[in-house]
């Protein structure tokens, strides 16, 4: 029997919903297609109902954005931007792009936005691209004459071309909690452009202010990045603006972990990236709680360069994506949105608190955001690699990361990140956070690492007390029964 028609044998038509008949009649019509693409769908969605997701950039969206994103939308051709387009009959994309900026303005008062990244790396490098147009290029240009840049000769294109690559951007360290497209030496942006990092304070793991100025002043950045991957605390915007104007850098922050509490006004005065950066990026995927994608926000003063992210760095648009971005962006300003973001605060905080409680150490002493970092090397003398292992048996999706100053590199890791933004999404709050605590806390105890056929301790793989994972896996399994998730979609 199709997925719908066991959809209304199941459900009686007072409990139909009609977001969860659109879903089974395109998961029946997926399955016509490409039964294996159909089945992963469904195992997908029960996996996700089995394991608690607590790793800090997942979330679930919004039926309604999910099923915006599977239509005719992606059929079209819309390089440009609204109103501007290099392809005929753009129409309704224009419209459906403009409706997007105008929820993302609304939802971040910003002075523009951007809406066509297809990721939060192709935002950041949009970001990137158009500071260095907008400063470098731009003032060259001028100085030398030239309206545009097939004006120039091949040697004074080359000149500028290499005063492009040779500016120099900050950003927070990979192991101090910063993201990989903050100039780590392996990914594009530290290729760009020569790439500096700042750290954490070794004794606080925090960010010191005045350290990063004395490094700022003695670097004279191009481009100082604030925003994070794994660092558990507000940044302080107005201070990394005054920072940023010392040298006459641009003030570029990706907000990605933390748009969902800017959005929610949980983050608001100086901890609001918005009014005090010239641009902004984020991810629209993670405590914004909208389709895997990217946007950019920026000064009037970027409007003109970012709005050619096509074809300075990206291809051509994502429109059904585009579509989904506005409805999410729509979700997002509203009350309820509101008391969302507070809730996912209030669940890292008393999360961290009951894991603290039970002698875990917790990065930078706890957390003011999202996420949180357990050093479980120091806790419980397992590796970021061996905790994550454990706790997926047990049904936890987590995952390793680094601690400041790490020794266990970042493969192997001495911590692990949890977030709190997709279980509180399904409702949890302060009560299910010490029940998990106490859970994660029995099973690293229990757990040990494991010897590998050389007779040495493996840095990976892991021996668990079998009973105390298969009470800790009830326990989990207890606990998403009470708060399922996508209750109105039927399958079995």
């Amino acid at each position: 029997m199709s997925y719908l028609g066991r959809y209304f044998q199941k459900v009686s038509e007072a409990k139909r919903n009609t977001a969860a008949i659109a879903y089974m009649a395109a998961l029946d019509h997926v399955q016509q297609a490409y039964p294996l693409i159909a089945d992963k769908i469904v195992q997908e969605l029960k996996d996700q109902r089995s394991y608690l997701k607590m790793i800090a950039s997942e979330n679930y969206c919004s039926l309604a954005v999910q099923l915006s994103m599977g239509n005719l939308l992606t059929d079209k051709y819309c390089e440009g931007y609204p109103q501007h387009r290099f392809y005929a009959g753009c129409e309704n994309v224009d419209a459906i792009e403009e409706a997007a900026i105008e929820e993302l303005k609304r939802l971040f008062h910003c002075e523009h936005a951007y809406v066509q990244p297809h990721s939060g790396a192709d935002a950041n490098l949009v970001a990137f691209w158009a500071i260095l147009v907008q400063r470098v290029q731009s003032k060259e240009l001028e100085r030398l004459g030239k309206k545009t840049l097939d004006e120039l000769s091949p040697e004074e294109y080359e000149k500028i071309r290499q005063e492009l690559v040779n500016q120099k951007m900050m950003g927070l360290s990979l192991s101090s909690g910063g993201h990989l497209t903050h100039g780590y030496r392996h990914n594009i942006s530290a290729k760009i452009m020569r790439s500096v990092s700042y750290e954490v304070d070794p004794a606080t793991g925090r960010i010191d202010y005045q350290l990063l100025q004395k490094q700022v002043l003695q670097e004279r950045p191009a481009v100082l990045v604030a925003g994070y991957s794994a660092y558990p605390r507000k940044i302080n915007f107005a201070k990394m603006r005054e920072i940023a104007d010392s040298v006459g850098a641009v003030l570029m922050v990706d907000m990605a972990h933390f748009a969902g509490l800017v959005a929610g006004k949980v983050f608001r005065g100086e901890y609001d990236p918005v009014p005090f950066a010239h641009i902004v990026t984020s991810t629209t995927h993670k405590t914004l709680r909208g389709p895997r994608g990217g946007i950019v926000l920026c000064k009037k003063e970027f409007k003109e360069v970012v709005d050619k992210g096509c074809p300075i760095v990206l291809g051509g648009p994502l429109p059904h994506v585009i579509a989904a971005k506005a409805i999410a962006f729509r979700e997002a300003n509203t009350p309820e949105f509101a008391a969302y973001a507070e809730q996912i605060v209030r669940n890292a905080e008393s999360l961290a608190i009951a894991l603290q409680k039970k002698g875990v150490a917790i990065a930078t002493g706890g957390t003011e955001n999202h996420l949180l970092v357990a050093d479980v090397a120091k806790s419980f003398g397992l590796t970021g690699r061996q905790a994550e292992n454990a706790l997926r048996e047990a049904h936890f999706t987590v995952n390793r990361n680094a601690v400041p100053f790490d020794a266990n590199g970042p493969w192997y890791t001495s911590g692990v990140r949890m977030g709190t933004p997709a279980i509180t999404t399904l409702g949890m709050k302060e009560k299910e956070m010490e029940e998990i605590a106490e859970w994660v806390v029995d099973l690293l105890q229990a757990t040990k690492p494991a010897l590998a056929e050389n007779g040495e301790k493996s840095r990976a793989k892991v021996d668990i007390d079998p009973a105390v994972c298969s009470r800790v896996r009830g326990k989990v399994a207890e606990l998403l029964g009470r708060f399922p998730l996508y209750p109105e979609l039927v399958l079995d």
